[in-house]
């Protein structure tokens, strides 16, 4: 029973607890036996690549599982310049959704997450552009810097250094960056500062990952000569869960809810290739680690550790893991003797762990509210259970990190629940919970981590813990756990969710932007929500001078927590068309709060808190418009609808179901959001019904679509293939392909003027082959390249139009550019002439 329990997956029931992302886990007795194999393991891989979604799961399941190796992977970028399918969330607000993905993707496939500093800008055609726009040596001594922390034996890259411009220009700069970190990272002139936390190191191999996509086909790389790479088999099944290592690593993939990258699992025979690119060639060319000691005799004085742990795990039995215990206390005795501080630190938590979960020893610290401010008072319900024979103390309990203990001294009888009550006094001057790296002004490539201990830590860093203080056969073992929050779910039943640390009030400008079209006043809803009870205190906004506000402040008081109040301000434009910020600003006790928090809650990933400055653009713009009913389907996510009804126009969003022709009847438009052909399926069945409504005289808009994944062929009413052309500098020069045609003229007048200040591209996804009947409107170019014409493409439809661009008015409109504004109002208010009646003539 033994040997078929040993190719058992380390984690793999983690993907259960995935789905509740905070639960603790509770491990079983064969994922122990695998836990306890991998202490005798002392080898280390790690991947690199430029963003979540690149790694390669099969890999690092294969690395993680099937060879026990500490596995990591070093994504250079936290997402934040992709798509998102799965809401509105973008830019930073998608890199904290993304890097959650990532951290739920190492939960199932066993490997561990690291991040550099490098802010994912958008899509990038070369690592020249790439590396100008990030600050190359901060990003190299980022993955210096996890190097040295990490201690890679091997490091593989996913992407190819040696040829720039054929991907991605991320993808290329991570590769080139891992490459020239590999004589780098041993050198203690380079990054000395780093030295003060981690020592130099030399990584003993590097290779590249490639596959069938870098050779542009299966057929290719089939036939391509393979002879010089290292094979690795990684079609493992795992008999004793019924799962092939390439299904775990699909499950993994599939954590990448927001890019649409669900994945199916396969079976049976599947081969990975490895190019050695720097370091010694192995003699056995198909495995990484040779020549390289990985057991305990890399580690002085360690050769005795391997050797007891070979005893356990020659000795286990998995009706008993407790029977281990002894043996493994010895380990742990021996390994906190070592003068290693790298393998000791990594090891001793994990014999620690294996221990407490051979004993079904369960340790949870509990709020009774999930949020708290700085100086509040926290009542924690605590639990330590001891679910074996084996005689243990509970020697005390330590809040941090106001590290106050309580003396305990209680027994910890066999499967004898111990409760316990008590009540800290938070820090007054506690961190507000939040990422990290969204703390500090970041620039359009980098995020600014002042700290250089926290560099690369993927989550957000928690400091409410308690440390539950354990003797078992008279040593002491310090558990530390995370204070939770839960609840019971009547559908769900036991949800989980961390302690947020919040600030006394947040407040909220409702819109993002605020679109004045003239000097007419606004009404300005703004939100003050409490994180206690019994907040009093004074709204206002400040504007710049030459904008009007009244009234210039506005009393509160909110009695319970989470409550919140909508307040209303008029605020009143210049004369003249002008971009300003306002900023909402609470005063409580003399203490000013300018905070607006978000939630991201999605139930594949933890639920996250965001703070960011609470403000917003208001544009006095000279825009007109023309028409007003607008009948909006949804993609994968936008913020599209909320922008043109800044703009005065009636918006309804509606559901595939709704499109009928007699819902129709009522709109002058129907607009389709982001990649709306490629998600939402039932438009392949309404096509016909939104084609006569063009025909009937009304105007259809299609916004960007991703190439090749359509739910119809016939997007629209003529042929129109979508191609992979993009112009990713959002301020290429434009040219006027027919300055002449009223979607450039009526009612207003666009100038190359109204393409400035376009954030992050201009657009994506062109058609580069359409019907005569389209008329290309403008074209731009990246440097280098010919010039693209696909941006917006305009055709007569019957009495109507048909409208479709590639243009990122997704992006524009949410950051309030007023170019983007003015040409989507040309675009909506398009309209054919209307021919004069024929007369007859006589003879």
């Amino acid at each position: 029973m033994r040997k078929i329990q040993v190719k058992i997956l380390l984690l793999f029931f983690a993907t259960i607890s995935a789905l509740f992302a905070q639960q603790p886990q509770k491990p079983n007795s064969v994922e122990i036996y695998n836990q306890i194999k991998k202490l005798n393991f002392l080898g280390s891989v790690l991947y690199v690549a430029a963003h979540p979604d690149d790694e390669n799961t099969r890999l690092i399941s294969y690395f993680a599982n099937e060879m026990n190796a500490r596995t990591g992977y070093l994504s250079l970028t936290r997402g934040d310049g992709g798509q998102n399918l799965i809401g509105p969330q973008l830019r930073e607000l998608l890199g904290v959704i993304r890097t959650q993905e990532l951290i739920e993707a190492r939960k199932i496939d066993g490997g561990e997450q690291f991040f550099s500093r490098a802010n994912d800008f958008g899509f990038s055609k070369n690592p020249d552009e790439t590396l100008e726009i990030w600050d190359k040596d901060k990003v190299l001594a980022d993955v210096v810097w996890t190097i040295r922390k990490f201690q890679p034996d091997v490091i593989i890259n996913r992407f190819d250094h040696r040829s720039p411009g054929t991907t991605h220009g991320h993808h290329t700069s991570s590769a080139m960056l891992s490459v020239e970190s590999f004589t780098l990272t041993n050198d203690s002139k380079i990054y000395p500062e780093q030295l003060k936390f981690v020592a130099p190191w030399q990584v003993k191999r590097q290779f590249f990952n490639p596959s069938w996509w870098f050779y542009g086909s299966q057929e290719k790389f089939d036939a391509a000569n393979k002879s010089k790479f290292t094979k690795l088999e990684t079609g493992v099944y795992y008999t004793g869960i019924g799962k092939s290592n390439q299904e775990i690593a699909a499950l993994s993939r599939s954590r990448h809810q927001s890019q649409g990258f669900g994945s199916t699992g396969v079976r049976g025979l599947e081969s990975e290739y490895l190019e050695l690119i720097n370091g010694d060639t192995p003699k056995d060319r198909d495995n990484l680690f040779d020549g390289i000691d990985t057991s305990w005799n890399r580690v002085k004085n360690g050769k005795p550790i391997g050797d007891l742990i070979s005893k356990v795990i020659e000795k286990y039995d998995f009706s008993k893991p407790s029977a281990s215990i002894p043996d493994l206390i010895k380990v742990y005795a021996m390994i906190e003797s070592l003068d290693d501080d790298h393998w000791k630190k990594i090891k001793s938590e994990a014999v620690k762990n294996i221990i407490a979960s051979c004993s079904g020893l369960y340790l949870e610290a509990v709020s009774n509210e999930q949020e708290a401010t700085p100086g509040s008072a926290l009542k924690l319900s605590l639990e330590a259970i001891n679910r074996c024979n084996l005689d243990m103390q509970l020697v005390s309990v330590t809040t941090l990190p106001d590290q106050k203990t309580f003396p305990q001294n209680a027994v910890l009888k066999n499967n004898n629940d111990q409760k316990i009550s008590i009540e800290v006094k938070l820090p007054e001057n506690l961190q507000y919970t939040q990422p990290y790296w969204l703390k500090e002004k970041a620039t359009v490539g980098m995020y600014t981590v002042s700290n250089q201990e926290i560099i690369g830590i993927p989550d957000i860093i928690r400091q409410v813990k308690v440390v539950f203080t354990i003797k078992i056969n008279d040593i002491e073992f310090p558990f530390e756990r995370t204070v939770v929050y839960k609840y019971n779910d009547g559908v769900k039943g036991e949800m989980y969710n961390f302690l947020d640390i919040v600030p006394d009030v947040t407040t909220s400008i409702v819109e993002k932007v605020l679109i004045f079209r003239d000097t007419k006043s606004k009404m300005v809803p703004v939100k003050v929500r409490a994180g206690k009870d019994n907040v009093n205190g004074n709204l206002k906004l400040e504007l710049p001078k030459n904008w009007m506000v009244s009234p210039k402040e506005i009393p509160f008081a909110l009695d319970k927590k989470g409550s919140e109040q909508t307040f209303y301000f008029e605020v009143t434009p210049p004369v003249n068309p002008e971009e300003s910020i306002l900023r909402s600003i609470v005063t409580v006790n003399n203490k000013r709060f300018d905070k607006e928090v978000t939630f991201i809650d999605f139930d594949h990933i933890t639920k996250q808190m965001v703070l960011k400055p609470a403000e917003s653009k208001a544009i006095r713009i000279d825009l007109k418009t023309s028409g007003d009913a607008i009948a909006y389907i949804m993609g994968a996510g936008d913020e599209v609808p909320e922008s043109l009804a800044q703009m005065g126009y009636k918006v309804t969003i509606l559901k595939p179901e709704e499109i009928t022709p007699e819902r129709l009847e009522s709109f002058n438009v129907v607009m389709t959001g982001v990649r709306a052909y490629n998600t939402v399926n039932a438009l392949a069945n309404k096509q016909n019904i939104l084609f006569n409504f063009v025909k009937s005289g009304k105007n259809m808009i299609v916004q960007y679509n991703t190439f090749g994944r359509t739910v119809t062929n016939q997007i629209a009413p003529y042929p129109l293939k979508i191609s992979n052309d993009r112009v990713t500098e959002e301020n290429a020069k434009v040219t006027f392909l027919a300055p002449n045609h009223p979607v450039l003229n009526t009612p207003n007048k666009i100038s190359s003027k109204d393409f400035e200040g376009w954030k992050q591209e201009q657009g994506l996804y062109y058609p580069n082959e359409y019907d005569d009947a389209f008329t290309p409107i403008i074209s731009s170019h990246d440097k280098g390249e010919s010039a693209k014409k696909g941006a917006l493409l305009v055709a007569p439809y019957g009495k109507g139009y048909y409208i479709y661009t590639g243009l990122s008015f997704f992006r524009e409109l949410p950051e309030g550019v007023a170019g983007a504004y003015r040409l989507l109002s040309n675009i909506i208010s398009l309209k054919q002439p209307v021919e004069a009646p024929k007369q007859d003539i006589k003879q």
